[in-house]
């Protein structure tokens, strides 16, 4: 479904700042998976998605989304095949548009059609997806979305994600700058949605509870390599002690991380 064939990327090349961000990457995402991401500050996590979502061109190697490739595609190209939540709550959302007109925005990527051209079936879709979310926002479909809570506010920008059914969604610590409480509810939420909709999902989280937990498989990152890539009964028996001895004992350090959270 997704693949990167030996991915590199540096950045600040022949500078004293010279960083290299993605080290011979090499990964194969399955449909349907829904792979966990976690590593220290710096480890390359964000950098894998934005290479993944054309936010720079690698170096070299090549990025191949449904047997396409797409290692050239701009951003933009490739963000009708790719949603990506961001961590701020303030991203992804228009705060002036309605939770309807957001929807409508993101829905016509799907629809093929003007943002404006509603129909009593849009409106009646759009509301039965709200509530499922639980928090009341299919009755306050008129509300400005920079009216809501950052939790609120989180929840549309899931949907306008999904409703355009994107070959795959990465989510970007999208529950990090949330409370503990409602972070836990956007999880779940999470989870709900991309089982219902048999989603191919990467999610990167410093929680390393959660991501061991959700999803099928995890990965860890570091200095921009793919260092662990675990699923099945190997992850189900993984406990986080030793986690976190195989990556001292494989990067001779310890995961230093002040964010890095070990208990749910």
């Amino acid at each position: 479904m997704l693949k990167l064939m030996n991915v590199n990327k540096t950045f600040n090349k022949g500078t004293i700042n010279e960083r290299n961000a993605l080290d011979h990457i090499e990964l194969h995402v399955n449909p349907g998976d829904f792979i966990t991401i976690i590593g220290s500050n710096g480890a390359g996590k964000s950098t894998l998605f934005n290479a993944i979502c054309g936010q720079f061109l690698v170096d070299s190697g090549q990025i191949i989304l449904d047997q396409r490739n797409i290692t050239a595609f701009s951003d933009h190209q490739r963000a009708f095949e790719i949603g990506r939540l961001m961590q701020d709550p303030m991203k992804g959302t228009a705060p002036n548009m309605t939770i309807e007109e957001n929807l409508a925005l993101a829905f016509t990527r799907k629809a093929k059609r003007g943002l404006f051209a509603l129909n009593k079936s849009d409106r009646s879709k759009f509301r039965e997806i709200l509530s499922q979310l639980e928090l009341g926002l299919e009755d306050r479909m008129k509300t400005k979305v920079g009216q809501l809570s950052g939790g609120q506010r989180q929840a549309v920008t899931l949907i306008m994600c999904t409703i355009a059914e994107p070959k795959l969604l990465l989510l970007d610590e999208h529950t990090a700058a949330l409370d503990p409480e409602t972070a836990q509810k956007i999880l779940a939420i999470t989870e709900k949605i991309i089982a219902r909709d048999h989603l191919t999902a990467m999610m990167i989280t410093h929680d390393i509870h959660a991501a061991l937990k959700l999803g099928n498989r995890t990965i860890m990152m570091d200095d921009g390599q793919i260092i662990l890539d675990i699923a099945g009964k190997d992850r189900s028996a993984l406990t986080m002690d030793e986690l976190l001895s195989f990556y001292s004992k494989e990067r001779k350090k310890q995961l230093a991380n002040d964010r890095m959270l070990f208990t749910s």
